[in-house]
């Protein structure tokens, strides 16, 4: 049976093939939940725009009216009506402004959780392949440039686009004569806007990019710090930065350039409707029907439309922005998630576990990693797996977690194809430590129970003490309730392997993986944790992966590979008898 590792294909069509409406409505499906407080936050923003309006309609009556002194009543009431239009204006602009921000980052807030949750459920082939930097990048930089479109952008859209219609519509009610020269200048705006937008999406993709390479390079140097240090590379990567951060810089300047030039170039063909109504109100007899009012009315009315048509053709940047970035997250999200094809139920295995003629090459390697291997582990048995680095130990345990799936033969467990457990229920079979400890910024007694969260204070203590973790623990200012930091950085290495130790004597499971366990471990620590390993190994299926020979002679079988294939097995003795591959790597470390 052959299975393909590269899971993560794109389930719908490529960007290209995705409109921006199409992409906007998907978008807006997050925003389902919160359609209420949107609507309510829409009708605020036309609110808003309805009191501009109906303020600036009272300008031709101010000027006919009020200030040629033909109606006194209307200047009486126009101090009150100033203060109550202002008020209800600032009443809307709180709402609408509040409701679409909550909107706005509870939508954000629920990408950020689909995303987190999705990079979680891919497969381990996906995280091999992808720069974590990059999908940190995705969370939070693309997920904020989506916040301005679900935001900011819809608040500008909606308020001043109703704003500008409510102008339009004001300009053709006081005179259509007039009012139908701007008409003249929307197919122009129209074609720049459509090519600005254009660009914008364009160069919005090229930042995201570009972000996440500044992202995954600060990562990798900053993880890295210690070796760039003891190599004198702080030059060199000063440098490499510098060319990631020029490049980021040069997209985020073309972006401003962009949106630097739309906007005047917008205003000035607005300008030039406005200078030909002032042309044309100098023609004899073109104006004679129009009060001064009504002629102010219209001249104001339009320029008033510049500042909305500056905002509307600034916030077409942002939406891009946010666009483009929500493409980028929607490409990860449409990646296949790892598959569970099992459904089997186990609750607690017997413990035997058989390779059966399997092979396994990684994605986009030619080199198979394991090639016909065939082997048996039976319940409560400890089969050590030695080689040199590459032979494929490390892919024989991980095949096992179905961290990946054989490309030929298959794994059992209890006779029974692992593809048919179900996914969860078979990893909960075992305990594994691996030789890279990974602990988390929580306590020290968190990090050991984090494969047994409900356990007991006495557990935890219990699991620590047989790891010899409490010797340390008792200096600590808190003890076990101590914070460790980052991944354990409070920790020496011995330490923090103690403790991966400690979390997988908590697990209790059925089967238990070592994979260079004791390697960072001084010759006393080892000591004390090899007792507690030899302890935790009974009634268990243990399968150890070391470079370190002194740590397996116990072993009920020690298989030696070499490229993927088993070349001997046999017990210490036995294999010492042979004078084979193992009897040398054991000469090669205990000097003869």
């Amino acid at each position: 049976m052959t299975i393909e590792l590269d899971a993560a294909t794109t389930a719908v069509g490529s960007p290209q093939q995705v409109t921006t409406w199409q992409n906007f409505k998907r978008l807006m499906g997050y925003a389902k939940v919160y359609k209420t407080a949107g609507i309510f936050a829409v009708i605020c923003m036309l609110g808003y725009a309805s009191i501009d309006v109906y303020f600036l309609s009272k300008l031709p009556a101010l000027i006919d009216e009020g200030l040629s002194g033909d109606n006194p009543e209307f200047m009486r009431w126009a101090p009150l009506f100033v203060i109550v239009c202002f008020i209800v204006r600032g009443i809307f602009h709180f709402l609408s402004n509040y409701c679409l921000a909550w909107v706005g980052n509870n939508v954000v807030a629920d990408l950020r959780q689909s995303i987190f949750e999705h990079v979680m459920a891919m497969p381990v082939a996906f995280h091999d392949r992808t720069s974590t930097g990059t999908l940190i990048s995705k969370l939070t930089f693309d997920t904020e440039q989506v916040l301005q479109a679900t935001s900011k952008s819809l608040l500008t859209l909606v308020q001043q686009g109703a704003f500008v219609i409510g102008l339009l519509v004001l300009m053709f009610w006081q005179s259509w004569e007039l009012s139908s020269i701007f008409l003249v200048i929307t197919p122009v705006i129209a074609i720049i806007v459509t090519v600005v937008s254009r660009r914008f999406r364009k160069v919005s993709k090229n930042i995201q990019n570009a972000m996440g390479e500044v992202t995954k390079a600060a990562e990798q140097t900053f993880n890295g710090h210690k070796v760039v240090l003891s190599f004198d590379g702080q030059t060199r990567e000063n440098e490499r930065f510098g060319q990631i951060n020029k490049h980021n810089r040069q997209q985020r300047m073309k972006m401003v350039a962009t949106k630097s030039a739309s906007v005047p170039i917008i205003q000035i063909i607005a300008s030039f409707a406005l200078a030909f109504v002032l042309y044309i109100a100098n023609l004899d007899g073109f104006v004679e029907n129009l009060t001064p009012g009504v002629f102010m009315g219209v001249v104001t009315y339009m320029t008033m439309l510049l500042r909305p048509l500056k905002l509307l053709t600034n916030v077409n940047s942002e939406f891009q922005k946010g666009m483009a970035a929500s493409i980028s997250i929607f490409e990860l999200l449409d990646q296949q998630k790892e598959q569970d094809t099992g459904d089997v139920a186990i609750s607690r295995a017997k413990g035997e576990v058989v390779f059966e003629q399997v092979g396994f090459v990684y994605p986009n390697d030619d080199k198979p990693s394991l090639t016909d291997l065939n082997l048996t582990i039976h319940a409560g048995e400890t089969v050590a797996l030695v080689g040199r680095s590459g032979s494929g130990k490390s892919t024989a345990s991980s095949l096992l977690l179905r961290f990946y799936q054989a490309s030929t033969g298959r794994v059992l467990v209890d006779g029974i194809d692992i593809n048919q457990y179900k996914l969860k229920d078979l990893r909960n079979q075992f305990a594994y430590v691996s030789q890279h400890v990974v602990l988390f910024n929580d306590t020290l007694a968190n990090n050991i129970a984090y494969g047994k969260p409900d356990a007991s204070q006495e557990e935890i203590i219990a699991a620590a003490t047989k790891a010899h973790v409490m010797e340390f623990a008792e200096q600590l200012p808190q003890q076990l309730e101590t914070n460790i930091g980052d991944n354990g950085s409070l920790l020496s290495g011995g330490q923090r392997q103690r403790v991966a130790i400690a979390r997988a004597l908590l697990c209790d499971a059925p089967f238990l993986i070592l994979d260079e366990a004791t390697s960072a471990l001084d010759t006393e620590s080892e000591r004390h944790i090899q007792e507690a390993l030899n302890e935790l190994q009974k009634n268990r299926t243990s399968i150890v992966i070391a470079h370190r020979l002194s740590t397996i002679e116990n072993a009920d079988n020690i298989v030696v590979m070499e490229q993927g294939r088993i070349i001997e097995q046999g017990d210490h003795r036995t294999l010492l008898e042979q004078d084979g591959a193992y009897a040398q790597l054991h000469n090669f470390q205990f000097g003869g």
